[in-house]
């Protein structure tokens, strides 16, 4: 088994290997889609008499019962199926059988690759490690089919490993606090994409989210009283552990450190200063000075602390987007600049993360880093974690392959900002290395990526939302072959993948409904369902300009926090406008008709709401929307508008084109290619 993955994530594949996992991927809604998969004459039938044989329960065995429990739970619930046997067996075999060599300690080489063999009457997983076998029940389970009678597994034969070990996703646990349970979804949801690493992003500006008790201050005047505490951080990463995800924590500094100098300001560059938790988004200046010994000495502290309460090697430090103004304005820290040669604030940075770097060493732990602290003189041992790219002005490959040329591990962020409100399409196209030529040793250094959810703008009720299902197809991106990149394939498989993540308790797509309903104070909700299937949220850090619109305190469920990316009925109207302009396709005529009649009654529906003034500002939008689609479905079918009524159109069009409460309409563009079409065809002179 390992030959033939070996051969396929190194060597390439065959035109004819990519053609056939092409076409099979029209017929299975796999996500990530495996190294190889072949089609045999079997099919298993899901009956009351399913069971599944782990290896006796051994030492370390926890992981792979846990795993063979959730799957037959999913499996009796998504199929309906009574079993008799509702938990795993051992030391005899089962219909389903699954075993492995060992088990695994969750690292960067940990092998993940397994073989699944489906037959008529028996499926077996193998696997090296008890995580190899974990990725291929999450396979497995995606393969449920019926034929209108039964359910049951298709014949197949699977090869598969991750084409990157290094598969992450961030979550920004600062900004706004992530309570337990909703990380542990979120860890659920990532273990079913085959990720494997939770970067935990825990202290910022606006919170210290951690219980110190070298520093108890951190927590007590640093967190607004929210915090996990180092209980709850032990119970989350042996929950991450059984899933076969390593926690990376973010303790970021010397930055962003507004939270930690509200606790200790005696640690800060500039005497005197009010520090307080931040409420607002952005750069902020507060941050620690690298003159002082009881800076360091605090964070040897610190970090021995928090290093217990997480076993992982990798211990990221932040060390982002430091301007350092308080240290320009500090006459001791201009001083300590001089007595060591050190000419810019870069090479202060590069001072310190030096210094924390032998203190984590010491530890047993690598430094990880935002690729800020890619200078000339810091030691290669750091992990550079790349978020610029050729957008933030750096060659192609962005910093992610400048480090892995000059020898250091590096992770990729840049592409996969999934705060930044981007269609699935623009993360899925960027792959870590792309056409780049690197070398057997350079390839090695490219350890992965991971997807960042920050959270000035996210709170419980809407994270899922911004993460998923986006973050499910950057999963395949960080575990599938290169050549697995066709964007309608995968929006196809997308579709399945993620309302069954709602199994998991994942709530991206119900919460909608649950913040309309609040909107409207529990009316009828189907005028404003109507509009968010058609609107997205501002892109790119518009939504909150200069990141002062928002405090960490605002509301956040209102009908922006409603929308999401990709709104689905304005992808399949510009689909259908788009072939229709083109061809003037019945079919595609019809599906253009069948919307604007829809939009053609929202006001309709919209007028019968008791108003309130959280749905009063979305009035004009529906009531422009409805008169735009009367009159474009009118002269499609009478196949003549007037100049007047021509007018109207255009006029409604520039007032849906600008941006309102904080989301576009996304269907503005073929609205004018429409009215492009009337005009060109039905205009009466």
């Amino acid at each position: 088994m390992n030959k033939i993955i070996i051969f396929l994530l190194f060597f390439g594949v065959s035109s004819e290997y990519a053609t056939s996992q092409s076409l099979l991927a029209e017929k299975y809604n796999l996500m990530p889609w495996p190294q190889e998969l072949k089609e045999k004459i079997a099919e298993f039938t899901i009956d009351s008499d399913v069971t599944i044989s782990i290896p006796k329960e051994d030492e370390g065995a926890e992981r792979i019962r846990n795993a063979a429990v959730n799957f037959l739970r999913r499996l009796s619930n998504r199929t309906g199926v009574f079993l008799k046997e509702g938990f795993p067996v051992t030391g005899k075999r089962g219909s389903i059988n699954v075993t492995y060599n060992r088990v695994a300690q969750l690292t960067i080489n940990t092998d993940e690759s397994y073989e699944l063999i489906v037959e008529d009457s028996i499926i077996n997983i193998k696997a090296i490690t008890d995580v190899g076998a974990l990725r291929g029940l999450e396979t497995l389970l995606q393969l449920v089919q019926h034929n209108g009678s039964y359910f049951y597994f298709p014949g197949v034969e699977i090869t598969d490993a991750p084409r990157f070990v290094w598969r992450g996703l961030m979550i920004d646990a600062s900004r706004h606090f992530q309570p337990i349970h909703v990380l542990k979804r979120n860890l659920d949801a990532m273990a079913s994409m085959k990720m494997n690493v939770f970067h935990w992003h825990l202290t910022d500006d606006q919170g210290f989210r951690v219980e110190s008790k070298t520093y108890p201050k951190l927590h007590e005047l640093g967190s607004d009283g929210l915090y996990y505490t180092q209980e709850q951080i032990k119970e989350v990463v042996s929950y991450a552990n059984t899933l076969g995800i390593r926690v990376i924590p973010e303790f970021d500094v010397p930055g962003h450190a507004s939270a930690i100098l509200t606790a200790y300001p005696e640690l800060g560059s500039k005497e005197g200063y009010a520090y307080t938790i931040e409420r607002n988004s952005g750069v902020f200046n507060p941050t620690l000075n690298p003159s002082k010994d009881i800076t360091y000495q605090f964070l040897e502290n610190l970090f021995t602390e928090m290093a217990s309460l997480f076993p992982d090697t990798y211990f990221h430090i932040g060390g982002d987007e430091n301007e350092g103004r308080h240290w320009d304005e500090n006459e001791d820290i201009q001083k300590f600049k001089k007595l060591n040669n050190l000419e810019t604030n870069h090479d202060i940075q590069t001072y310190f993360n030096i210094k924390l770097e032998k203190i984590l060493n010491k530890l047993g732990k690598k430094l990880m880093g935002w690729d800020e602290i890619m200078t000339p003189n810091m030691p290669t041992m750091a992990v550079i974690h790349s978020w610029r790219g050729e957008n933030e002005g750096l060659p192609k490959g962005g910093s992610l392959i400048s480090a892995a040329k000059k020898g250091y591990q590096t992770v990729l962020s840049n592409g996969y900002y999934i705060d930044r409100m981007q269609s699935v399409e623009a993360h899925y196209l960027v792959d870590p290395i792309g056409d780049i030529q690197l070398t057997e040793a350079e390839l090695s250094r490219v350890l992965g990526g991971e997807a960042t959810m920050w959270s000035e703008l996210v709170t419980p009720l809407t994270i899922d939302s911004r993460i998923w299902p986006r973050t499910a197809a950057i999963a395949e991106r960080f575990w599938s072959n290169q050549a697995v990149n066709d964007v309608d394939n995968m929006k196809k498989r997308l579709k399945d993948v993620s309302f069954k993540l709602e199994e998991l308790g994942l709530t991206h797509i119900k919460n909608r409904d649950v913040i309309l309903r609040g909107m409207t104070n529990n009316q009828d909700i189907s005028s404003l369902l109507v509009l968010t299937k058609i609107c997205e949220p501002l892109k790119i850090y518009t939504r909150n300009k200069d990141g002062i619109e928002y405090q960490t305190f605002s509301p956040f469920n209102l009908f922006a926090d409603a929308c999401v990316v990709d709104a689905e009925d304005g992808l399949s109207f510009n689909d259908a406008v788009k072939q229709f302009v083109n061809s003037s396709n019945q079919i595609h005529y019809n599906q253009v008709l069948a919307y604007l009649k829809v939009w053609s009654k929202n006001y309709d529906d919209f007028k019968k709401l008791n108003k309130n003034p959280k749905i009063i500002p979305l009035e004009k939008v529906s009531e422009n929307l409805s008169e735009v689609s009367l009159i474009l479905s009118n002269a499609f079918e009478k196949e003549e508008v007037t100049v007047e009524n021509l007018s109207k159109i255009k006029n409604g069009i520039t007032i849906l084109s600008e941006p309102f409460v904080d989301v576009e309409m996304v269907i503005v563009d073929a609205f004018s290619d429409l009215t492009s079409h009337i005009e060109a065809n039905y205009l009466i002179k």
